[in-house]
């Protein structure tokens, strides 16, 4: 064969990468490989992948579309580099959950459903209809009327029915919203008395006076008659005359309807949301029992099971159902949607369920069902980029993602992962290790080349890559327990244990094994127990970790005292704000038929202060300076000198604690990734006194080096009298722990049973379960 020209074009090549905290990077990366980029958190990985690489492959793609379709997209710049050359299409599989649309469910967001609906239109007994007939997110209508062709000719339809799937009533959502009437009225009081809870509706005030004059006031309402209940409740509008004035009479339920649960509940009053948050329930449908189908739908079988049926199994028992089909004429669709099933079980998912909505899948799961999608695709050649593909994986599920991901490689892909776990490490082509720290200290390559290479580098990933964390000489005696009895959330068969107090604890097992059902199903939410999550920080594009943390107030009263003036003028939300983008830093172009575009401020430059106020210093910097430091720079300007601010000093020192040193103060929370939102809520946890902390994964994001100061700090918070409850994978939280739950054996169906509780120690002695077999393997035993 011929050799030309085109095939020599085998890298991809970066030249002076100066996106974020990069410093003039340049690196060639080896096409139809796997490179994977490893360095401590903010040490520019994501700057050099996501911002760069990416997002660059991403503009030129976006230039090729015409320019109306442009005008539908987002507006990128040019990511801030010299030279990029062989990039090819980048395909992102990031963590982000999936949006959380109430139709959405697993199956539909696979296009499994759309085959099972083709499957049963095909052999479904007794035959109903087309696919749609199938569908949940189609309602059955009823067409009539008349239509005229160009020619003249007339088309008359009679009452045409157009099947869909549909449930009526709960328009196939699967759950009917419901008021919980305890919530809106205290059955033992009178309306003297304030029987309505509802905000706004004071016993002796206006809104109630209505309901006084058609009801007796004075009884309780459990003593009303029957019709007067019902009208107080439910009445239709009416007139009624208060005090000589006609008023619009309508029942409670109704109302309150209308004012409160049917607006968009972030436009509401803080205390009317609570409100409503506290009265709306969730019940399952009962005219569908939640399968979100209409009985057309449901009446129609394959193998004595309808569709509802088969999309409540878990993915694992649907496969093995569907290898039963023995019908010629549906052969070829079976077979795509078993590979599609098989791929499930194959990344680890199979016990999951296509009826799952999309929004409940973890940050993980969602970046395994993306993936999933992808190994089917028939596409070569491309870029594909991971964002810590192991996040919430087992080590026994580890091993199966490697193979994935050299699967999506063998096609001829190029392959890109962000990574710290040494699993995965081990298995690049080519290794780019970012750093030397993180911040301004990081935006460096310190090492390139092969996983060999990096262990002799002596750079902090090569020094930590073959590190093993000990089991502990000694353990934790427990003062105390948390008793669980008959747990059965989800997938928990009965689960009894006992969870022990004034400990470390860690809640193990393989993905889907019931670890999350367990711990927040039945510990969460007790008296006394924190749990600190890697959900988003609820706050505007204005919010930042100082502001979120309580830190700028200490901070702004130190200026204020060094200068002489008010507080408030350092604030950007206040006094202080540039007038010309109102303390935002940016100004928000909204147009109404195309994407809004957020270009920095002309006039303060994107510091979001007034020229004024930045002539004011404190130990020699202006405020927009000292909201630019990161945690560990400003924890030294403010421990002493002339700014020395204790207030400050003490917060700044807890986030340095949970290994956040490196992130500005004044870096906009909704930056933040899971694992930096996680240890932000753990630093403000950390000064309550006693407690139960539930920490979720803490150990997402964050690089072998920092592990070990995650230990160290858990040891702190368990040393200060607090117990903490640990769900994680990783081998060295495991060995570090007094004492381990691990549930399993399997996922789904086949988990949801403690299979060991004892010490770290027990179980890699016992070998007894998965998690005991890689823990042993782990600490070399």
């Amino acid at each position: 064969m011929n050799t030309t020209s085109a095939d020599s074009h085998d890298l991809i090549r970066v030249q002076g990468a100066r996106e974020n905290n990069l410093k003039d990077v340049s690196v060639e990366l080896p096409k139809r490989r796997l490179s994977v980029f490893t360095g401590v958190s903010g040490s520019g990985k994501s700057s050099l992948v996501f911002a760069t690489i990416a997002a660059e492959s991403r503009r030129l793609i976006d230039e090729t579309y015409s320019t109306f379709v442009q005008g539908f997209m987002p507006n990128l710049p040019r990511p801030d580099v010299d030279v990029l050359e062989g990039l090819t299409t980048a395909i992102l599989v990031d963590q982000e959950r999936m949006g959380a649309n109430p139709r959405s469910t697993l199956g539909t967001v696979t296009d499994a459903n759309a085959m099972l609906r083709s499957l049963f239109s095909r052999i479904g007994e007794p035959y109903i209809g087309g696919p749609t007939a199938f569908s949940f997110n189609i309602p059955t209508t009823t067409v009539g009327g008349a239509s005229v062709t160009e020619s003249g000719k007339k088309n008359v339809i009679k009452q045409q029915v157009y099947l869909g799937g549909m449930c009526p009533t709960c328009e196939g959502r699967g759950t009917v919203s419901d008021l919980d009437l305890a919530a809106i009225i205290d059955e033992s009081k009178s309306l003297e008395e304030g029987a309505i809870l509802v905000p706004g509706y004071t016993a002796d005030g206006w809104m109630v006076a209505p309901y006084k004059e058609v009801v007796p006031s004075d009884k309780p309402i459990s003593k009303l008659t029957k019709a007067q209940r019902e009208d107080l409740l439910y009445a239709e509008p009416r007139k009624v005359k208060v005090e000589k004035i006609n008023i619009t009479y309508e029942g409670l339920i109704p109302k309150i309807r209308k004012s409160m649960f049917s607006k968009d509940p972030d436009s509401l009053q803080p205390h009317i949301k609570a409100f409503v948050d506290r009265a709306a329930v969730f019940t399952t449908c009962g005219t569908c029992d939640g399968t979100r189908l209409n009985d057309s739908a449901r009446s129609s079988k394959v193998r004595g099971l309808d569709i509802g049926q088969v999309s409540a199994m878990q993915v694992t028992d649907l496969a093995e159902w569907l290898r039963g089909i023995d019908e010629p004429g549906v052969a070829p669709l079976v077979a795509t949607l078993l590979h599609l099933l098989d791929s499930f079980v194959e990344i680890g998912l199979g016990y999951l369920s296509l009826d799952r909505p999309s929004g409940t899948l973890s940050g993980g799961e969602a970046q395994r069902t993306k993936m999933v999608r992808h190994l089917g695709s028939a596409l070569t050649d491309v870029t594909y980029v991971f964002d810590e593909p192991t996040i919430g994986l087992h080590p026994h599920d580890i091993e199966r993602m490697n193979k994935l991901l050299l699967e999506l490689r063998d096609k001829g892909n190029t392959v890109l992962v962000v990574e710290h776990k040494p699993e995965t490490i081990a298995i690049a082509d080519h290794v780019v290790d970012m750093g030397p720290g993180a911040g301004s200290g990081g935006g460096e390559v310190v090492f390139e080349g092969t996983v060999e290479g990096l262990r002799k580098s002596g750079t902090l990933t090569g020094e930590h890559l073959s590190y093993r964390a000990q089991l502990k000489d000694q353990v934790r005696e427990r003062t105390g327990t948390i008793e669980v009895r008959g747990a059965d959330t989800h997938n928990l068969q009965d689960v009894d244990v006992d969870i022990p107090l004034g400990v470390l604890t860690v809640v193990t097992g393989v993905a889907g094994s019931g670890k999350s059902s367990l711990i927040h199903g039945s510990v969460a939410g007790r008296d006394g127990v924190v749990t600190v999550d890697q959900s988003a920080i609820k706050g505007s594009r204005r919010s930042n970790p100082a502001t979120y943390t309580g830190l700028l107030e200490p901070i702004r009263k130190a200026f204020a005292k060094a200068n002489g003036v008010k507080p408030a003028l350092f604030s950007a939300n206040s006094e202080g704000a540039c007038p010309t983008c109102k303390g935002a830093g940016v100004i928000v172009t909204e147009l109404g038929f195309m994407d809004t575009v957020s270009t920095p401020c002309e006039d303060c430059g994107g510091k979001r202060f007034q020229a004024a106020v930045l002539e004011l210093r404190l130990g020699g910097l202006n405020i927009a300076e000292v909201l630019d430091l990161p945690v560990a720079e400003a924890r030294a300007f403010f421990a002493d000198g002339e700014a020395k601010t204790p207030a400050a000093s003490s917060i700044l020192e807890r986030l340095d604690d949970v290994g956040l040193g490196y992130l500005r103060l004044g870096q906009p929370l909704n930056t933040l990734s899971g694992g930096e939102r996680q240890r932000v809520k753990l630093a403000m946890n950390m000064k309550d006194q006693g407690g139960v902390f539930i920490l979720d994964e803490p150990t997402t994001g964050l690089h072998l080096a920092d592990v070990d100061n995650l230990l160290r700090l858990l040891d702190r918070l368990v040393d200060a009298g607090k117990s903490v409850i640990v769900i994680e994978h990783h081998q060295a939280v495991m060995a570090h722990a007094d004492w381990i739950i691990d549930l399993g054996p399997g996922a789904g169906h086949d988990g949801g049973k403690v299979v060991f509780e004892g010490t770290p120690a027990d179980l890699v002695a016992q070998r007894s379960t998965l998690t005991g077999e890689h823990l042993a393997e782990y600490v070399g035993k």
